[in-house]
């Protein structure tokens, strides 16, 4: 498994983001994405998720390169943005429930009840989401990536909401992720607490001058 990116560009509303953005991720690693707010961490990692496409460089996934609507890459990763994408008419578990659905045959291996409790969310799993806390929310979305099993995680401040022990517990289920031979690409302000497969990207540095 192996995401690269070759002289990357992004343009948004006609101003330049970045320019000559390059990597690799291997399996075991992350990919943590630095700089101020406005240099393109959301964009890129919007393009990684293909709801967006860059205006020049290259995208390989696998060492073949990665085209609108690839299914195979569909299938291999799970986005998180700023939204939580949680239905607030709906419990916890069936929020689960309802993505295990939507994602189809591929998910039908995925446990709604382990992931509640790999977050520290089984005592709420009956309760409707409505009356959670925000940071409840984020476990809940987080809990949903978790449970898709998918190879790259591409996730936008994950840890957004987080009290210092969901900040741990998001270390440590992404530390397991890294061990099992995944990789994700974060955008976060939390200083993550992993001895090893940490890779930085500053995007400061491929801002236009």
């Amino acid at each position: 498994m192996r995401l690269s990116a070759r002289e990357l560009r992004c343009r948004r509303g006609g101003r330049r983001v970045f320019a000559g953005l390059s990597f690799e991720l291997h399996p075991g690693e992350v990919l943590e994405l630095r700089g101020a707010n406005g240099s393109g961490k959301t964009s890129l990692l919007r393009l990684l998720a293909g709801l967006a496409q860059p205006s020049g460089g290259e995208l390989h996934w696998q060492g073949r390169p990665l085209l609108p609507g690839d299914a195979t890459y569909a299938c291999d990763m799970a986005y998180l943005g700023h939204l939580n994408g949680v239905n607030a008419d709906l419990s916890a578990i069936e929020n689960l429930r309802f993505a295990q659905r939507l994602a189809g045959p591929a998910d039908t291996a995925a446990d709604p009840a382990a992931a509640l409790q790999a977050w520290g969310l089984a005592a709420l799993a009956a309760q409707p989401a409505r009356r959670l806390s925000q940071g409840q929310r984020r476990r809940l979305a987080l809990a949903r990536v978790w449970m898709g099993r998918r190879r790259l995680w591409l996730l936008d401040e994950p840890c957004a909401a987080l009290d210092t022990a969901g900040e741990r517990l998001f270390d440590t289920r992404l530390a397991e992720h890294l061990q099992a031979g995944g990789a994700a690409v974060v955008a976060t302000h939390h200083d993550l607490t992993l001895t090893a497969g940490v890779r930085r990207l500053d995007l400061d540095a491929s801002a236009p001058c």
